[in-house]
């Protein structure tokens, strides 16, 4: 019951990806903890028209059941098992290809300490990683070196991922990033960036630790 809950959740989430804009079509991909492995969005399939049976149960070797014929895991599944082995405090990893981030990647940028939410991703920096082929160890190598003490990063030449301990968070700090991204082109438009400093940006972190931009608690954002 618990699996098929996260299939629709999934699925629901791919799409609201697309609705947010921080992603098109069938680009993008969603991992999602379970016991003993994962479930990881299918390659190829347009989120309009994806169900939930087309989710891909996989385990933490890379193997996987196909439950739909013919189909198979996202390309990116190395990302998503690779963030979830390493990371236990991790249960949700959604990637996405947003026209902002996607634009500082490709130019090999990440983004400062120019504004306090940049600290929603753990740090007082959003990394981007070195670029790597799509669908490669290589690539999944560079993203965990971006995300380390962090819960975003940008992929060089390729798009955005964020983590959380659930969709909702990871989502809700998707949405964030990509907004810093837009934010952030616009204030390199202006000239050389100003930024906060380390010591301002660890006070920010302490208050985020603290349950900033939370209901009661970190387990419950209120976005």
């Amino acid at each position: 019951m618990k699996q098929e809950r996260l299939r629709r959740e999934i699925v629901a989430t791919a799409r609201r990806m697309n609705a947010l804009g921080i992603n098109q079509g069938s680009s993008g991909n969603i991992g999602v903890r379970v016991d003993g492995g994962l479930l990881v969005t299918p390659s190829g399939v347009d989120y309009e028209a994806m169900k939930p049976a087309d989710i891909v149960a996989m385990d933490l070797a890379g193997e996987w059941s196909v439950e739909t014929a013919g189909l198979r895991p996202s390309s990116e599944w190395r990302i998503h098992r690779d963030i979830l082995t390493a990371r236990d405090e991790i249960g949700a990893v959604v990637h996405s290809h947003p026209t902002y981030g996607t634009a500082l990647a490709c130019q090999g940028k990440g983004i400062p300490a120019f504004h306090y939410m940049v600290a929603i991703a753990g740090g007082d920096s959003i990394r981007c990683s070195k670029y790597k082929t799509f669908g490669t160890e290589e690539l999944s190598r560079e993203a965990l070196k971006a995300l380390r003490h962090r819960k975003a990063c940008l992929l060089a030449h390729h798009g955005m991922i964020a983590c959380g301990a659930d969709l909702a968070e990871a989502l809700k700090i998707a949405v964030e990033v990509e907004t810093l991204a837009r934010q952030f082109w616009h204030v390199l438009l202006l000239g050389k960036p100003k930024l906060l400093s380390k010591t301002e940006m660890n006070k920010v972190l302490e208050k985020f630790a603290a349950g900033y931009g939370y209901a009661s608690g970190p387990e419950e954002a209120v976005g």
